[in-house]
């Protein structure tokens, strides 16, 4: 017999879901069967849709043999840490990501990703047992591109995760989202005061592009943007973009659209600027950096960072290419 007692992680969660997740190389026709059969919560019978909540037991009386055949082995891969804490409490991590590492794995890079690096931290701080939270791992709310730097918020526990990625998904900078969020980004050009950029987009899945359409546009989503000026330099200025919406490259999508492309970015920018980032400062992707969050929220795990702004310093680099560009200004964080 195994005996499982369910943490704040995999509370509200339904008794199925719960033993598919922790029974992942099972079929589904053995997890049903065995809640039929071998299965009781808190010492009776339970059906499929019954609630778990924190504090429950869960026994299964077959032969741990048995179940443990369809339980995965935990991963407690050693992975270092590239990463800086921004934040943190028991519900959240803030990291600053560093450029050229991926948010999550992919099919040539799967091991070493700033999500497996959190991971690692957690385990070695005590705060993550992969061996006793099964069917939890925590997770980011948000993605980077693997050289954009900047902010990635983690859910270190269920509920906290699940309240990021509510808070994420709304919308900011309209005085009604629960998060507004804003990048740094050196564009080509002098950009000599703020604007507002409105527009739709659809996606290019085959070239990975997001295509900007005129706001007025009968297919696509709304896409906005609202970008100001911070100091100026020689065919150069450095920007700060605030997020209306959310979508898949809209902050280097609007700025060439505006014409404004970001430096150094491949996809969207200016080959002639991206030839002389390259030669000037060995820079083969956009300069872009997410640099603010700010929380608007009561949301349960997320009271604690109501009223908060979280800054990521931008890296090194980031700052040398401003100089080289003869773009003068300080970094203080506020």
């Amino acid at each position: 017999m195994i005996r499982l007692e369910i943490t704040e992680e995999d509370g509200e969660r339904r008794l199925d879901r719960y033993l598919k997740k922790y029974l992942k190389g099972a079929p589904l026709s053995f997890v049903y069967r065995i809640i039929r059969k071998d299965v009781k919560v808190n010492g009776r019978r339970a059906s499929a849709e019954r609630m778990l909540a924190a504090g429950d037991v869960v026994e299964i009386f077959l032969p741990e043999a048995q179940i443990e055949a369809f339980v995965p082995a935990p991963r407690t891969a050693k992975a270092r840490k590239q990463f800086q804490i921004v934040y943190e409490d028991a519900d959240v991590l803030a990291v600053n990501k560093p450029f050229g590492l991926l948010t999550h794995g992919d099919d040539v890079e799967k091991k070493n990703t700033l999500a497996s690096q959190v991971v690692a931290y957690l385990v070695s701080e005590g705060v993550y047992n992969p061996v006793r939270q099964r069917t939890f791992t925590p997770a980011p709310a948000n993605r980077l591109d693997r050289n954009t730097t900047g902010l990635v918020l983690f859910g270190k526990t269920l509920s906290g995760l699940q309240a990021l990625t509510a808070a994420m998904r709304g919308r900011s900078g309209d005085g009604e989202g629960a998060v507004e969020k804003t990048y740094l980004a050196v564009v080509k050009g002098r950009l000599a005061k703020p604007v507002a950029l409105a527009h739709r987009m659809v996606r290019d899945r085959a070239q990975n592009k997001t295509l900007v359409l005129p706001k007025d546009a009968a297919e696509g989503l709304a896409m906005e943007t609202i970008v100001r000026p911070l100091a100026f330099g020689k065919g150069y200025t450095l920007v700060e973009a605030q997020l209306v919406t959310g979508r898949t490259h809209q902050i280097r999508a609007h700025l060439a659209e505006a014409g404004y492309p970001v430096y150094g970015d491949r996809k969207y920018g200016d080959a002639a600027a991206n030839r002389a980032a390259a030669e000037r400062f060995g820079l083969s992707a956009q300069l872009l950096h997410a640099w603010r969050l700010a929380f608007r929220t009561e949301a349960g795990s997320l009271t604690l960072l109501n009223g908060k702004t979280l800054e990521a310093p931008p890296p090194a680099r980031f700052l040398e290419i401003l100089e080289g560009l003869d773009i003068t200004w300080r970094y203080e964080n506020s």
